[in-house]
């Protein structure tokens, strides 16, 4: 078996080298439920803001449920009712456990009693306070401030460390270490469902999404600053993610892991996803942060909507801000669309150093002079049903089995 040193990210030049076992196995991931029956919590605007046992008796706030938790042994349940929740910023009160995550749930069929169906909509846009930018120049200040009184602005905020996820450099994400969220639609902020351990990486940390959307400025979902576990891998499933911008770091999802070598498992699985970016469908890696990282896309749709002329901007329908060989990428049965597949650095340019494998049927129309790398298809006319995926899928549809990447 493969040797695995998983750990604290070090600067690149002191990074260890690594080789690479593409044959290598993991062992059977963990059941991330049915280990313990917790307490369930229920949101609605409905509710009479009580103590949340009950769909009348709900909070109003999916803060409010998130600080009832009341213990760190998991098995807890938030169940929300589809709504519109102008909320930023969030935050668990305990982490779930092994064998009995923590779920935060949308009753998107209405099955869970909540006399409502649709999308659980988390918007972070214009929540009840003054927000602006913190003056730039103090690296221990998040980049926002928060007053009360005063309008709040209207439109996305494009504002460092504003997210419907809670972290910046004093606060890590920590917190929702083994949670499930499912059936949730979170926009309006820098990033969507992005998970960033800061002030702590280098930690072991697991997230599952299922049956989610994600949009946010420089990434729709994120993983980062921390160090998969090799039988509890982060897993984004059923979703869909988008970002609205092509500059820096930004990507449809963005991944960074701090293992100093190359693991034998994922970090990261994403499984029937739909990744939508200006550049960039998934970007990994970030200068100062060389940690190894590890990448599964099965079944995945990725849409890069940059095809720049030969020699314009662009870096890739997947992307390494690093070195390419900080990144591997393992693709089942994807289809992709782009400029190119991988890039590396700021600008264009594939080092030909990340390492992936493929299996099944993996395909990809990209701007004609390029070329597809070796065991990828080239796909020569506009793929159609592909670029038909674009659009956020109603809740449930991803999961009933309509996103065949072909």
């Amino acid at each position: 078996m493969l040797s695995i040193a998983r750990g604290k990210c070090v600067p690149a030049v002191c990074i260890l080298a690594a080789t690479v076992m593409a044959g290598a196995f993991a062992r059977t991931p963990v059941p991330i439920e049915g280990g313990r029956t917790g307490v369930t919590l229920y949101v609605s605007k409905a509710g009479d803001n009580s103590d949340g046992s009950s769909w009348s008796k709900a909070f109003t706030t999916i803060q409010q449920a998130l600080l009832a938790v009341p213990d760190d042994r998991g098995g807890h349940r938030i169940v929300v009712r589809p709504d519109r929740y102008v909320e930023a910023n969030l935050y668990p009160a305990f982490k779930g456990a092994r064998g009995a995550y923590n779920v935060l749930t949308g009753d998107y069929d209405g099955k869970l009693g909540s006399g409502a169906t649709g999308w659980v909509i988390v918007d972070s846009s214009c929540p009840d306070k003054h927000v602006r930018m913190n003056p730039k120049g103090d690296e221990d200040i998040p980049g926002f401030v928060v007053t009360e009184g005063g309008e709040p602005e209207p439109g996305l905020k494009s504002i460092d460390w504003w997210s419907a996820i809670r972290s910046d450099r004093k606060f890590s994400a920590i917190g929702w270490d083994r949670w499930v969220w499912r059936h949730a639609y979170v926009t309006g902020s820098e990033g969507g469902l992005v998970f960033d351990l800061t002030c702590e990486q280098g930690k072991e940390f697991t997230i599952v999404l299922e049956d989610c959307v994600g949009i946010g400025r420089f990434a729709g979902a994120m993983a980062a600053a921390f160090v998969g576990r090799e039988d509890e891998p982060v897993v984004f499933r059923d979703s869909y993610f988008c970002n609205m911008n092509w500059w820096s770091d930004d990507g449809a999802a963005y991944v960074r892991a701090h293992n100093l070598s190359m693991p034998a498992a994922p970090d990261v699985t994403f499984e029937n996803c739909t990744l939508v970016s200006p550049d960039n469908a998934l970007q990994t890696g970030n200068i100062g942060y060389a940690g190894y990282t590890r990448v599964a896309l099965k079944r995945c749709r990725m849409i890069s909507l940059n095809f720049s002329p030969p020699h314009g901007p662009g870096t890739g329908i997947i992307n390494s801000r690093v070195k390419g060989e900080f990144l591997h990428v393992d693709f089942e049965d994807c289809a992709m669309m782009g400029l190119m597949v991988f890039g590396t650095g700021l600008e264009r340019g594939y080092d030909g150093k990340i390492g992936y494998t493929v299996k099944g049927k993996v395909t990809a129309y990209l701007q004609f002079r390029e070329k597809v790398p070796e065991g990828i298809e080239a796909v020569s006319l506009f793929p159609v049903e592909l670029y038909a995926a674009i659009g956020v899928p109603e809740p449930g549809a991803l999961r009933a089995g309509s996103g065949a990447a072909r």
